[in-house]
């Protein structure tokens, strides 16, 4: 909090009321620690496409649902297009995916047909919000 304060140059104590808030307003949704993929025996990641056999409100829920119970499953994003899903999955090695592809991506419900795209090199994956949007200033 000292260090945020700091940097947004208030004192401590309205920094810590005003994270509080956001917190509160659901803004800031949880803290995480930034693991390293290598180190976590997670740095194969594959882009796979999904299409299913039927998209009625039913089948999407329960392909979302079964989506949620499989950790390696990094994201998960419905797409507008030639496919229905757009899946990130991280594993330890090719072996590793090529297992939990038959063994959990294959069988989620209503798969019809999957498409895999192993991923060479990261250039850049965020997770954080770019805050321009919000300030109207360009984030540094």
């Amino acid at each position: 909090m000292v260090e945020l304060s700091r940097r947004v140059n208030l004192t401590k104590t309205p920094c810590a009321e005003r994270v509080k808030r956001l917190e509160n307003a659901g803004v800031i949704k949880g803290y995480f620690a930034a693991l390293d993929p290598e180190a976590a025996a997670a740095a194969h990641v594959v882009m796979v496409q999904v299409q299913l056999s039927r998209t009625t409100e039913t089948e999407l829920r329960e392909f979302n649902d079964a989506v949620q119970r499989i950790p390696e499953i990094q994201s998960c994003m419905m797409m507008a297009g030639g496919f229905d899903y757009l899946l990130k999955i991280r594993t330890r090695d090719i072996a590793s995916y090529r297992k939990l592809l038959g063994t959990a991506i294959s069988l989620l419900p209503h798969v019809m047909q999957t498409h895999t795209y192993v991923v060479m090199e990261v250039v850049k994956d965020e997770v954080t919000l770019p805050l321009a949007s919000i300030s109207g200033k360009r984030s540094k």
